[in-house]
């Protein structure tokens, strides 16, 4: 495969595989997951489970040591991960094992510091051979994300922004135009995390989104069940879910029990986002 047909295909794999779940009438399942834990060798088994179970595209979490915008499950995960000693070239292997055994479209989910600390340039060429399909950066703003997205674009990598139901109109507008593959649309005000009910605003936020964008949008934060799911799917291209299948894995007694439920909650939440 020639450099242009793999850079392209990088995107595209994303873009198709979010097509794919539109054509079959249902919204496609995002997981999100932390590299490092509860290992990295751990972190790659539970992604390739929550795919075997039915998930279309994974999120791999960057651990951060002030995790600002993650709720307590994903804290304690990530703590856990750089405890462990976890690296940026650990979250990268990640990528590159799980892409490499599944063929699904893997992207990193992280704060932008370290990506800058580690080089932009060198991040962005270092995600492109790993097979990554792309980086959501929920803190970095557009305004700032000219160098980043040059070297994005120089390798095929989608830069997904998020959105909140706080966003005007003319924000969302900018937002997504500066934004590549989907666009997260954050579904509440406040941190992740499992949630009874996944909020009235979600919906409105899509349709205001897709008003400035053809993007598929996928709404994250809350989710965690089936019904959930469904009701999300319901408005949404995309379904995120991320801190339920942390706690079960935090919650398991042991990894093999924990890879058995994070892919049983797959299955069910891909039976969930069949609108039919």
């Amino acid at each position: 495969m020639s450099k242009a047909s793999e850079k392209t295909g990088r995107i595209q794999l994303l873009s198709d595989t979010l097509a794919k779940a539109k054509s079959e009438d249902r919204a496609a399942l995002v997981a999100y997951l932390p590299a490092g834990f509860p290992t990295v060798d751990g972190a790659i088994e539970a992604v390739k489970a929550v795919l075997a179970g039915g998930a279309d595209v994974v999120e791999v979490g960057l651990p951060h040591s002030d995790p600002v915008l993650d709720g307590a499950v994903i804290q304690t995960a990530d703590d856990i991960a750089l405890r462990g000693g976890v690296k940026i070239a650990d979250v990268l292997r990640t990528v590159r094992e799980a892409h490499e055994a599944t063929g699904a479209p893997i992207l990193v989910m992280t704060y932008w510091n370290p990506i800058d600390r580690y080089g932009v340039e060198r991040f962005a060429t270092e995600l492109a051979e790993a097979g990554g399909a792309g980086c959501i950066l929920p803190d970095l703003p557009v305004q700032e994300s000219a160098l980043w997205r040059e070297h994005a674009d120089k390798h095929g990598l989608a830069t997904v922004f998020v959105v909140a139901p706080s966003s005007q109109d003319a924000r969302l507008a900018t937002i997504t135009a500066a934004g590549s593959g989907f666009v997260y649309a954050a579904s509440l005000m406040g941190v992740t995390g499992t949630r009874e009910s996944v909020g009235n605003q979600a919906q409105d936020l899509v349709r205001r989104t897709r008003a400035t964008s053809e993007l598929p949008v996928c709404v994250g934060l809350g989710v965690s069940n089936a019904v959930q799911a469904k009701e999300v799917a319901g408005f949404a291209d995309g379904v995120i879910v991320g801190s339920a299948f942390v706690k079960l894995l935090l919650d398991a007694p042991d990894l093999p029990a924990g890879l058995a439920a994070v892919e049983a909650l797959a299955g069910e939440l891909a039976e969930g986002v069949r609108r039919n």
